[in-house]
């Protein structure tokens, strides 16, 4: 989402808690609601929250597999890490056939990062098996980035990766898969209609109709304004309150990060009065050395 949306959520989620409605006559709300487009993700996940159909379109045209069947989907699904970070995925899908998909909707090109495909490919396959369970019944996955400009750099509309030996060129065959949707291209193929009515902010003009029925619903019928003016309202009250706990943990590393320094504290009182669990305070103690 754009500065100048973000600034609106906040303030029509300041106007709710203030008392007044944020639901269908604030003007701002309705106008941050019709310059929405499926691109921009907060958008996007309500749009296809109880969807499939939408999905199940977009990945029978990015795949090129026009048989695809989701039976699941999901959208801001959340993954977990028992060592490190965990993420959320914008859209998580799983077809007929036991195969996965991560969906990312990327504006900016900082998020596309291939390292942030190859994680979120890794924590698929990491809550894929139960303990003992055969490494063969792991399920093919796709980590799909569709990225408003062409991050590769390359000009082409679809950037497809699978492992593959250098010198041959064979593939490993091991099943897991990163794509990335070119948002830049405009053409009348199939992939140019889908980034088109992506990018799309009318409901009328866009090209496939499972796709503007439901743009359709949440921008113009007055359920839907209803329905999206609220969620704007929790957006803005959930990216006010991660603000504050990413202010508040940056405190709290730049005290543990003084008294480290100083050398006059254990690391125990460091941590007891930074606030932090003695091994993160452990942990920027090894990355200060």
């Amino acid at each position: 989402m754009h500065n100048e949306a973000r600034k609106a959520v906040k303030t029509v989620a300041r106007k709710a808690r203030a008392g007044r409605s944020a639901y269908v006559m604030d003007p701002e709300c309705l106008a941050l609601l019709e310059d929405f487009r499926l691109m921009d993700d907060d958008f996007m996940s309500k749009c296809l929250e109880n969807a499939p159909e939408c999905i199940e379109l977009m990945l029978r045209i990015i795949l090129s597999k026009k048989d695809l069947k989701v039976v699941t989907s999901q959208t801001e699904y959340p993954i977990k890490s028992l060592q490190g970070r965990g993420v959320r995925f914008d859209v998580f899908a799983r077809d007929s056939r036991g195969r996965e998909y991560d969906i990312e909707i990327q504006r900016s090109d900082h998020g596309a990062e291939p390292r942030r495909a190859r994680y979120n490919s890794a924590l698929m396959d990491a809550n894929a098996l139960d303990s003992g369970e055969d490494f063969g019944a792991l399920r093919d996955t796709y980590v799909i980035f569709i990225t408003e400009n062409d991050v590769m750099k390359r000009g082409q509309e679809l950037y497809v990766y699978d492992r593959t030996e250098r010198a041959s060129g064979d593939s490993l065959n091991d099943g897991t898969h990163i794509v990335y949707v070119n948002g830049a291209t405009r053409s009348e193929t199939e992939i140019g209609k889908l980034v088109h009515d992506l990018l799309c902010r009318d409901a009328a003009k866009m090209h496939f109709d499972v796709l503007k029925r439901q743009v359709s619903k949440f921008k113009n019928s007055e359920e839907g304004r209803r329905y999206m003016c609220k969620a704007m309202e929790e957006f803005g009250n959930r990216r006010e309150a991660r603000g504050e706990a990413k202010g508040k943990r940056e405190t709290m590393l730049a005290t543990a990060k003084r008294m480290i320094k100083s050398g006059m504290l254990a690391l125990k009182d460091v941590a007891k009065f930074s606030g932090l669990t003695l091994a993160q305070v452990k942990k920027l103690q090894a990355e200060m050395a």
